[in-house]
């Protein structure tokens, strides 16, 4: 053990003298949460529409500041016959139009089944689909509200409505779902990164070979290397998340132990994957990009961040087994959103701790069979 912490403090020494690596590790993932917390939003509002009501009535007034009030849709523009809605499409001025037929507010007061059109633009099919389902909501909203007042007035009796409620994130913000994603991302790029060049900096620059005459093991050697870039890693991580609270609103409704052990076992595990690199990659041009392409792109695509796992092939989902983001991205928003308990988010720190174990060893094992 004092053989690992005199490791680890001389690479404290020279992370302390190396400045602007010091400034990377601790600032960038704070930019990379700015940059990405921003600019990666499924939240659709101010929606241009267009009006095209032939109607004229005051239910119809009403539903279109239905749409205006939502604050998901902007009036800029009203419209009279279908041929303006398609050039204002044509050229992009707008995204959706609302058609009001003739004759729906007296259908409204009568009763009777009245139908209104919304034309949206799809050139972009996601962005399309969410609108849609803005609309559709607006609707069937304004449409209960007519239902529930014409049974009043017709029968005077009680009537039964449906309540639905959102747990968790009742607003449905995507940025509570794309924060926690955000911050095992970052974590994961910074720690592999930063670990994976350690050891190689080490091989270019000649002062392995006095590592290795030394009287000191290989996992000695890979607890006090990794030992700083954990701190350092911690830190930055710790410092995302008070920063996803202050700029994003992202809850704990959970444990704060339970939140940094899993984070501390994440940690592990990416440290224990850069030194794994490192010990395989003979420059850090190369160690960078096989820690690029082995920590981003499985946490971009693999880990649930933002495409679900259960509509990836069966064979793709097998692979997401071997991805240690699954698994903190699980126990993260549990413990953020959720508030669970260790209990149920056991699994997932297993899984985590056994990673990190693993990648540990097979570093080390890769270190001894070099240095012998």
């Amino acid at each position: 053990m004092k053989k690992a912490f005199a490791v680890g403090l001389k690479e404290f020494r020279q992370i302390r003298r190396d400045r602007r690596t010091l400034m990377i590790l601790l600032f960038i993932p704070v930019f990379f949460l700015l940059l990405y917390g921003y600019a990666l939003n499924f939240d659709i509002k101010h929606v241009r529409l267009a009006v095209e009501d032939r109607d004229y009535s005051p239910e119809s007034r009403r539903l279109v500041s239905a749409f205006v009030n939502s604050t998901y849709f902007d009036q800029v523009a009203s419209v009279t016959t279908d041929r303006e809605i398609s050039d204002l499409m044509d050229r992009d001025r707008i995204r959706a139009a609302l058609v009001i037929p003739e004759g729906l507010g007296r259908d409204v007061r009568r009763g009777r089944p009245a139908s209104v059109e919304v034309v949206i633009n799809g050139d972009n099919s996601t962005t399309a689909a969410t609108v849609v389902a803005y609309a559709q909501t607006i609707i069937a909203s304004e449409s209960a509200r007519y239902e529930m007042q014409t049974r009043a007035r017709m029968a005077g009796g009680a009537m039964v409505l449906l309540e639905s409620r959102v747990w968790y994130n009742p607003d449905l913000k995507s940025t509570l779902f794309l924060v926690p994603g955000l911050l095992a991302y970052i974590a994961m790029i910074t720690a592999v990164v930063s670990t994976a060049l350690s050891v190689v900096r080490e091989k270019e620059r000649g002062t392995v070979e006095q590592v290795r005459m030394a009287p000191i093991g290989t996992l000695p050697f890979i607890v006090g290397k990794s030992l700083p870039y954990f701190v350092i890693s911690y830190i930055a991580a710790i410092g995302v998340i008070l920063a996803s609270m202050f700029l994003f609103g992202l809850p704990i409704r959970g444990s704060v132990p339970l939140l940094l052990l899993s984070l501390g076992l994440f940690l592990a595990g990416a440290l224990g994957m850069g030194l794994l690199i490192s010990a395989i990659a003979e420059s850090q041009q190369v160690a960078f990009q096989v820690a690029m392409l082995s920590s981003f792109l499985p946490t971009i695509m693999l880990s649930g961040f933002i495409y679900p796992i259960a509509s990836m092939p069966v064979a793709l989902q097998v692979v997401t087994y071997i991805v240690p983001a699954r698994y903190f991205l699980v126990a993260l928003r549990g413990v953020l959103l959720k508030g669970v308990g260790i209990g149920i988010i056991l699994p997932q720190l297993g899984a985590l701790a056994l990673f990190a174990v693993v990648v540990m060893v097979m570093a080390a094992r890769r270190l001894r069979k070099d240095w012998a």
